[in-house]
């Protein structure tokens, strides 16, 4: 909407909600703040609910006139899968070939098996989301012998589960389900035996139980507990099925506890004890664990450690190396794959066994994104299975040999009427004001020329040291279609660039992301690859932080913004241990008990720098149910940058009121949100 139609649409009487304004006081380290819209935290009230519907009742009225172009955008994207659509099947430990399925008009997967001429239904989401506006299964796992299915449902988007037993081949419930579990592990130690997380009052997993198969849940039994609110723990089934791990980590610190396999008792054992500042993670190869840990550089290295001498490192098998970042490991009998980043790309190298010889897997594009993929069920399998994909070349399933790294095309997703010669990728680095080299991926029309007259979409992450990994996007061809240069800054804080690119942009460190999200875009329109007065910009989560700090510092430089779940109320959340990831983020953001670290973050804090300034039209997506962002977060936000804005560009706020933070559940519920979204950035980008 233009804003001479925002004028007109003012004057008729379709204005903002204006929430009430209850300052609340606060002072600490000597700083006072005044926080207007506090109260919004009250979720049980009438009021906040009221005032959640009435935005989204004004986003539906400001954006009526898009209908149209969501509808075009909703049927491209449709146009661009097969809804009925088959994964490759995987054998599993259980000697099942095993598949997921979907079919026109459902929103989820159906998971299936097949052994001989028996084949199976294992798990029917759509039946079991029925009624549900939420249903998300978050994670499942088949019993050793193939009898059961264990899986974890949630259906709300809080991430609080149930967990459920079924016998496979009659389709029985197998004990009762037990509630109010952790969303995201489980792992069977044998076929009697079922390892699951439960949460404290924080929402934080901080412990593992063990359920006997037909036992009351009442005689479960605690493995393990961890009362240090920054650590979380999980739990895992080893790929040879030496036991289960316990991995228990905050984001500086780890520590794996190994419950063998045919233990019936007993405290799980450390694999090597907790040393503060150092992180490890383990696969079980034999008679070892292969031990990946930061204990000698910040890139990691790999070890081993006997089972008979578990607790203490022995020989070194890849040494810590300054430029290539080690993510993971995956261990086969005869072979193991090594995850990596190197130049700030993901890739694959295979050692043997008792290591030796390094090769490095092979890629056909620079660009591209290459990893270890689900379905690598047999430990003395003689390839790997790894999933490929770049931003014009749709995922590809793939397994590649031991013995010669031959590529094994199982599977390339069917992208009908897909012509990758109509677009072009390319990675070009843009100076930050501190002379560090910033990469940037970008896709656009083949024949664009950097000649200053296109629109872009900029999109941001820069946390946790996750990495933004160039992906293929059946949404994404649309705004490219329309003229849009798509591109990703790969700033500071982020992982793309090693450990080190990671520290770069947190703590103290952490307003170098900001900036180098904003140098990025003014190199960008100095190379010609951005029209200055039509920038899009787009974050979510902490990336959402990014387009809130990025709002504040330079508001002239984007025409349009969208922060989808952003973390922006930095301060007041950092200061609630109560909240969830609150406590366990001190070693992300820094704990605001401490002055500097306070300092620090109230600089660059979105909501409490929110100040007189020319802001432009900003589209503000959040989830009610949302654990990690709070949906007050946006809200107050939204509030704040209403009251302060000296533009008449529209901010508008969508908030999903019945799920989390990755948005609706359903695919096709997500193409229709993703639809809309869309449609509010190209309309202001074209107008």
């Amino acid at each position: 909407m233009t804003y001479g139609v925002l004028a007109a649409v003012l004057m008729s009487g379709l204005v903002p909600p204006e929430p009430r304004v209850a300052p609340v006081v606060t002072i600490e380290h000597g700083v006072t703040r005044v926080d207007p819209y506090a109260w919004m935290r009250d979720r049980d009230t009438p009021e906040i609910l009221a005032h959640l519907n009435a935005e989204n009742a004004y986003a539906d009225a400001m954006t009526a006139d898009l209908e149209a172009l969501r509808e075009d955008l909703y049927a491209e994207f449709l146009g661009r899968i097969v809804e009925d659509d088959e994964s490759v099947p995987w054998l599993g430990e259980d000697g099942w070939l095993y598949w997921s399925r979907t079919e026109t008009g459902m929103n989820y997967p159906v998971l299936m098996r097949r052994k001989g001429e028996i084949e199976q239904v294992v798990l029917d989401e759509n039946q079991m989301s029925e009624g549900r506006d939420y249903f998300s299964v978050t994670a499942w796992a088949v019993s050793p012998g193939g009898d059961m299915i264990a899986w974890l449902e949630d259906t709300t988007g809080y991430e609080h589960a149930t967990l459920h037993i079924r016998d496979i081949e009659t389709g029985d419930a197998v004990d009762e389900p037990i509630e109010q579990v952790g969303a995201f592990d489980l792992a069977w130690l044998d076929d009697h035996s079922l390892f699951y997380t439960r949460y404290d009052a924080s929402s934080r997993p901080d412990s593992v139980y063990r359920h006997e198969i037909g036992s009351p849940v009442a005689s479960d039994v605690e493995v393990a507990r961890e009362d240090d609110g920054r650590f979380w723990v999980g739990v895992s089934r080893l790929r040879d099925g030496a036991g289960v791990v316990i991995p228990i980590g905050s984001t500086m610190t780890s520590e794996v506890l190994f419950v063998p396999a045919g233990s019936e008792a007993g405290a799980p054992k450390p694999v090597l004890p907790r040393q503060d500042g150092v992180e490890y993670d383990v696969e079980h190869q034999g008679d070892r664990f292969l031990v990946r840990i930061n204990d000698t550089g910040k890139n990691f290295r790999l070890v081993e450690v006997a089972d008979e001498a578990i607790g203490q490192t022995r020989r070194e098998l890849v040494p810590h190396d300054d430029e290539v970042y080690l993510t993971g490991v995956t261990a086969f009998e005869d072979a193991i794959v090594l995850s990596e980043r190197r130049g700030g790309y993901a890739a694959l190298e295979v050692l043997g066994p008792s290591g030796g010889e390094r090769r490095l897997v092979p890629v056909p594009e620079l660009v591209s994104t290459i990893g270890v993929a689900g379905g690598n069920e047999v430990y003395d399998a003689a390839s790997v299975r790894v999933s490929y994909m770049s931003p014009v070349t749709p995922p590809q399933t793939v397994d590649i040999d031991f013995e010669d790294l031959s590529w094994n095309v199982r599977k390339q997703q069917e992208v009908p009427g897909w012509d990758p010669s109509r677009y072009v990728v390319t990675r070009v680095v843009v100076p930050a004001r501190d002379g560090t080299q910033v990469p940037v991926s970008m896709m656009h029309l083949a024949g664009q020329k950097p000649d200053g007259s296109h629109p872009m979409l900029l999109y941001g992450y820069g946390a946790y040291g996750s990495s933004m990994n160039p992906y293929f996007s059946t949404t994404r061809p649309s705004l490219i279609d329309r003229g849009v240069v798509y591109a990703v800054a790969h700033v500071r804080g982020g992982g793309e660039m090693g450990r080190g690119w990671y520290e770069g942009g947190k703590f103290h460190e952490k307003t170098n992301t900001f900036t180098d999200f904003i140098d990025v875009a003014e190199g960008l329109i100095d190379l010609g690859w951005a029209d200055p007065d039509r920038i899009a910009i787009e974050g979510g989560s902490a990336g959402g932080m990014l387009i809130g700090a990025v709002l504040n510092m330079r508001p002239d430089l984007w025409r349009v913004a969208h922060a989808s779940v952003p973390f922006v109320d930095v301060i007041n959340t950092m200061l609630d241990p109560t909240i969830p990831l609150t406590v366990g983020e001190y070693e992300e953001w820094g704990n605001p008990a401490d002055e500097a670290f306070y300092k620090t973050m109230l600089g660059y804090s979105p909501y409490d720098n929110v100040a007189a300034r020319p802001y432009p039209t900003t589209l503000v997506t959040a989830g009610l149910n949302d654990p990690r962002v709070q949906y007050w977060e946006p809200t107050k936000w939204v509030a704040r940058l209403r009251d302060y804005t000296t533009s008449d560009a529209p901010i508008i706020q969508r908030t999903n009121m019945g799920a989390g933070h990755g948005g609706a559940s359903g695919r096709y519920d997500r193409y229709r949100e993703i639809a809309w979204e869309d449609a509010f950035l190209l309309h202001h980008l074209h107008n």
